[in-house]
């Protein structure tokens, strides 16, 4: 069973940048793939990016590619969400969550552990 904290949300200006980070506890973490989901208020929790088990493939929302980069570290048990030229529309609880499929996943019930999450906010 996995454990998952994440840190480093916070408020931030349109344009600024963010690194969001969470740290993984229990079963050897590089069994698992990983995504960063948002809910933002009255909102559904969607996808934003995933990366698989050894950190070669990656995918992303196509609200945030281009703008957003994920990246893990197996050694340190972390893996990481880099936000750049932040929206508004970018605010949103964000939550890490970890999954034992292979393949690529957007879908929320193949994620079998979930982080607390970390608030995100982008003033305009």
């Amino acid at each position: 069973q996995a454990q998952l904290v994440e840190s480093g949300g916070g408020l931030v200006q349109a344009g600024g940048s963010l690194r969001l980070s969470c740290a993984a506890s229990g079963r050897t973490f590089s069994s698992y793939a990983m995504g960063w989901f948002r809910q933002a208020p009255g909102k559904e929790r969607e996808f934003v990016a995933f990366i698989s088990r050894s950190g070669v493939s990656t995918d992303y929302a196509d609200s945030v590619k281009g703008r957003f980069t994920i990246s893990r570290d197996n050694a340190k048990n972390t893996v990481s969400l880099q936000m750049n030229s932040l929206k508004p529309e970018d605010t949103a609880v964000y939550y890490c969550a970890a999954t034992l499929r292979r393949l690529r996943t957007s879908l929320l019930h193949e994620y079998a552990y979930w982080g607390q999450g970390t608030q995100v906010t982008v003033s305009s």
